[in-house]
């Protein structure tokens, strides 16, 4: 599957310019190293393979640990910002999508896919097919991993048709559902300093807990954890995110 075949949205050179910048409060130590700490765990001495990979966020720091990083990254562009970081012999990234692209320097200790990124592949065919691209990118015994906020539809009035994610001073966002199709956009306006004002969106379709367990049983992975986030916290009836672990059976053939 070509980026031009792929549901996903494809991020430009405009948007991978400003990427770091927009996104700077999740390259904050207390929201990025408790992440980079329960991957390099469940990678041991590697490798790992990062789906959606992006400027590196994760995987800059986690190769940073002594761990073999690869990245499959659907936009050129993040993949030349990335570049800038570290070199390919260092961290190499492979552009694809996440659901058919396959990788040289496997099987992979583990395999993840972070910040809501599989709900960027937007039909379920092709989230099934991220999970069983993910199992054959493994070793036996290996892990697959995601991080996925769970749909904030629970919020929802009669009548609303959208929930707000973040009300601050420079940035008001929110996301619109369709709950027929499970397709959402992310809407975003900034306010730059000197008062004007830009709109962006991205689209995706989000997955239940339930569904991604049965997206793992598919691709004959079985769930091993599931936590509300990196710090490990229990994850419950009011959590608003989950980091679940599958793990393929030790013994599976490749």
């Amino acid at each position: 599957m070509t980026a031009t075949e792929s549901s996903s949205d494809l991020w430009t050179e405009d948007d991978a310019e400003q990427y770091d910048e927009l996104a700077a409060d999740m390259f904050a130590p207390g929201v990025l190293d408790p992440a980079v700490d329960f991957l390099a765990e469940l990678a041991g001495p590697g490798p790992a393979l990062e789906f959606a990979v992006g400027t590196g966020r994760v995987a800059v720091p986690l190769a940073a640990r002594g761990i073999p990083v690869t990245g499959i990254e659907l936009s050129a562009p993040m993949a030349e910002r990335l570049r800038r970081k570290l070199p390919e012999d260092q961290l190499p990234v492979f552009v694809g999508d996440m659901a058919t692209t396959t990788v040289p320097g496997g099987p992979f200790s583990l395999v993840y896919v972070v910040w809501n990124s599989i709900g960027n592949v937007r039909t379920q065919d092709e989230q099934v097919e991220v999970f069983r691209n993910a199992a054959r990118h493994l070793a036996p015994g290996g892990r697959f991993v995601i991080e996925l906020w769970i749909p904030g539809i629970r919020r929802f009035p009669p009548g609303q048709a959208a929930v707000p994610f973040d009300v601050s001073e420079r940035h008001v966002g929110f996301d619109t559902y369709d709950m027929t199709t499970q397709q959402g956009t992310s809407h975003h306006y900034r306010t730059a300093p000197d008062g004007t004002v830009t709109y962006g969106a991205s689209n995706f379709r989000y997955i239940w807990p339930a569904e991604c367990d049965l997206m793992a049983r598919l691709a004959g992975l079985t769930l091993e954890r599931r936590v509300a986030g990196w710090d490990g916290a229990p994850f419950t009836n009011d959590s608003e995110s989950h980091v679940s672990v599958w793990r393929k059976p030790p013994g599976t053939d490749q």
